[in-house]
């Protein structure tokens, strides 16, 4: 017996709405009509719609609908190297956690060091430069309160003195390991205050955590698909 759409949303956990959406998307393979212009769904429907709604938590919701574009359009080879580039996406960001890692525990140790900071101060423009980012990048840092440089007087041009331009680096290590302004605010409190690591820690263990969670997303994505791919090969 077919499904009628407000059917196949109950069964999916969704409005009716979102399954007409998913449907234009592609997500859905398209639905007969009846003979008075009805959309008819079908299992098949809804082992697509299930499918899609696993791997979107770890694939994101664009690579999850290309996936079933994919699959829906005969393309498996497609499929799964859709799985496999963002499988692999994955790997590279824990590498660039790893390596943030060290680099940011020999940053940190700076502030363990009795002696001050030495070197010269920067202007925005060269320590944009030493960093590799925009000049905008540093602005943006100071609005949300994790920079604080000097101005000279009458120019009113930013000076960085040599604790600033520790702390741009620690800033800029933990934005290219994709944290938050919100995360990055208590590292740098704590290693101002009493040289902890205590939340730099916590921040890496953090970022690892989200790797994992979204490694086993993804897992329990591909099994949906894989059960999806196989139903539809030994369909008749």
């Amino acid at each position: 017996m077919g499904l009628r759409p407000v059917d196949l949303a109950r069964r999916a956990g969704i409005s009716t709405q979102l399954v007409r959406n998913y449907e234009a998307a592609g997500i859905v393979p398209p639905a007969p009509r009846t003979e008075s212009g009805y959309r008819q769904y079908g299992e098949e429907h809804l082992s697509a719609l299930l499918a899609y709604r696993a791997l979107q938590p770890g694939f994101g919701a664009e690579v999850a609908t290309e996936i079933m574009r994919a699959v829906h359009a005969g393309d498996e080879a497609l499929a799964y190297r859709l799985v496999d580039a963002t499988h692999a996406e994955l790997h590279e960001q824990r590498l660039a956690t790893d390596a943030a890692s060290e680099a940011l525990g020999a940053a940190a140790a700076e502030f363990l060091d009795d002696a001050p900071a030495s070197g010269p101060s920067l202007l925005v423009g060269e320590l944009a430069h030493r960093l590799g980012v925009r000049t905008s990048a540093l602005r943006v840092w100071e609005a949300a309160g994790l920079l604080a440089p000097t101005r000279e007087p009458g120019t009113k041009y930013r000076r960085y003195g040599p604790e600033q331009v520790r702390d741009a680096r620690i800033i800029h290590m933990l934005r290219e390991g994709r944290y938050y302004f919100e995360q990055i605010k208590p590292v740098l409190v704590g290693l101002r205050r009493t040289g902890s690591t205590e939340a730099l820690r916590a921040a890496l263990a953090e970022r690892r955590a989200a790797h994992d969670h979204r490694t086993n997303a993804m897992l329990h994505g591909a099994a949906h698909l894989h059960q999806l791919i196989e139903s539809r090969q030994s369909a008749p």
